[in-house]
């Protein structure tokens, strides 16, 4: 997926995990007449995972660097994938490039279908009403040894590994 992006250009890759941009309000603390800003943008759910290039990464540097990324976060008051989307899309004025191949624990995971899993970035998984959100996936492992089915994915997509079940191997 990678390689249809250039590292010399500025890219945001991942998913968003909300249905539109984040709205907030950032504090004007210079004079009690200043009205508070309200501030748009999309962010990359962390769970799933982003990516970010080379030259926007060394772009952030100078504003990201030596503590001031958390400062940023601390600002906002939200988490570290907010406030880099933050970062990213409000300051440095980068959009996100939406990619759906990365998957978070906030969306429905029994809806990716195993001819797909070659194609997807990223997987998560989350117990949600005493119920595991997880992929389905025939893996050789059942449930109790594999709750979360991160074994069974991993031999789906490489059987021939050696904790893979030989049943698995032999496909």
């Amino acid at each position: 997926m990678l390689d249809d992006y250039s590292p010399t250009q500025d890219w945001y890759l991942g998913k968003p995990s909300i249905s539109s941009p984040l709205e907030i309000f950032l504090d004007n603390t210079k004079t009690s007449t200043e009205v508070n800003k309200k501030v748009t943008f999309w962010f990359a759910t962390g769970g799933a995972g982003f990516c970010v290039s080379r030259a926007l990464a060394l772009k952030m540097m100078p504003i990201a660097a030596s503590g001031k990324f958390v400062a940023i976060g601390d600002k906002i008051r939200f988490p570290d994938d907010v406030t880099m989307g933050f970062l990213v899309e409000h300051i440095l004025k980068v959009p996100l490039t939406v990619i759906d191949a990365f998957h978070s624990h906030l969306e429905p995971m029994e809806f990716i279908r195993p001819e797909t899993f070659h194609d997807q970035v990223s997987f998560s998984y989350a117990r949600m009403r005493n119920e595991w959100n997880v992929v389905k996936v025939d893996g050789g492992f059942d449930l109790k040894t594999d709750p979360k089915r991160i074994y069974s994915l991993h031999c789906y997509l490489y059987p021939f590994f050696s904790i893979c079940p030989k049943s698995i191997r032999r496909r």
